[in-house]
């Protein structure tokens, strides 16, 4: 008798058990339904995860739709700011020099960064769903650390487009021809596909274990390291040394090549001179500034400082601000590219009321 109920009680723990696990998921998957925090799914086999969840703005459903037509005021700004400096190099031969041909391809590149993380911000924020899929994390990762790798190569190729106008002018034909500036682009393009390549395949190839919930509103390298087991990590981290220390070339020969460049620059008698060369050169350093600024405050922040908030609102600065506000860098104080936007401009309406 004293075995039966020694076994009927232990049965009824473990029903007791089985009920009190099933309400605490279906509380969880509730609660996240609702936006208060997400239900992670907790696995010891990376390729037993379909989906990651996001980190969601705002819990309150007017904070969401805010949020929702933020980003896409943000969005459409940056497509018609970028759009419209590509059409105008393009279509105006007067522009068909080597400044304005990375000019060009830079602008490519922030169409394709913002294009990649803020769609999928948006649709979050309207539909309140924060899942994405596995491939789709992986295809996220990837295209963004192409373009974000390939505009750092290009922004340095900028900065010695700049330095050879205006310290080397005689020899700036021979040394950015047409066909230069080709391959000095298809090598920043290539290499930052290359990287990212390398990147991708080898995060989404460490065994995951600490669930499927991000700390981030897209997908990116930090946070999938921060889901995978204990030293399984270390390999990645050495590839991200590699890009810290080629990252911090970059940056040398930038500031190298602008310190060359003023003194070049206050070197000029003429006011004329000085005045274009400043504006030529202010533009590129002030968009490298907030660039390199923004992203390794996000790689280099001590741990004490790292919270959700502060990394949402950091990866909003150097993910969705830097191709927004560019194109209205770059206007503001060149005036050949102003000058050719306004005949695009007149050229259109032109054809269309004639």
């Amino acid at each position: 008798m004293q075995r039966d109920v020694t076994r009927w009680f232990g049965t009824g723990l473990g029903v007791l058990n089985t009920i009190d696990q099933a309400v605490y998921v279906a509380g969880a998957q509730l609660r996240n339904e609702r936006g208060l925090y997400p239900y992670r799914q907790q696995t010891s086999n990376s390729s037993s995860i379909s989906q990651f969840l996001l980190l969601v703005f705002a819990d309150r459903r007017e904070l969401q739709l805010l949020h929702f037509w933020l980003f896409l005021g943000i969005y459409l700004a940056a497509r018609l700011g970028n759009g419209l400096i590509i059409t105008t190099i393009a279509c105006d031969h007067h522009l068909h020099t080597p400044m304005y041909f990375f000019l060009l391809n830079l602008s490519l590149l922030d169409l394709g960064s913002i294009s990649t993380t803020l769609p999928k911000a948006m649709a979050n924020s309207l539909w309140e769903n924060t899942d994405i899929s596995y491939k789709g994390c992986a295809a996220q990762i990837l295209l963004f650390l192409f373009f974000i790798g390939a505009e750092l190569y290009l922004l340095t190729i900028m900065s010695y487009d700049h330095y050879v106008a205006i310290c080397k002018p005689l020899h700036y034909g021979t040394l950015l021809g047409s066909r230069a500036c080709v391959h000095m682009a298809a090598a920043s393009w290539g290499t930052g596909f290359l990287h990212a390549l390398v990147h991708t395949a080898n995060a989404f190839s460490l065994p995951l274990c600490q669930g499927n919930a991000l700390d981030q509103f897209f997908c990116e390298i930090p946070q999938i390291l921060k889901l995978s087991c204990s030293h399984s990590y270390l390999r990645e981290l050495g590839f991200i040394v590699v890009i810290v220390c080629v990252s911090f070339g970059c940056f040398v020969f930038i500031l190298v090549s602008y310190m060359e460049i003023f003194r070049a620059v206050l070197r000029i008698l003429s006011e004329q001179g000085r005045h274009k060369a400043f504006s030529t050169c202010l533009p590129h350093l002030a968009i490298v500034s907030l660039f390199i600024s923004t992203a390794a405050f996000a790689c280099l922040k001590p741990s004490s400082l790292s919270s959700p908030s502060l990394d949402l609102v950091v990866a909003f600065l150097y993910s969705v601000v830097p191709p927004a506000v560019k194109p209205l860098i770059y206007s503001m104080r060149n005036q050949e590219l102003k000058g050719a936007f306004s005949k695009l401009i007149k050229g259109y309406f032109l054809k269309v009321f004639n």
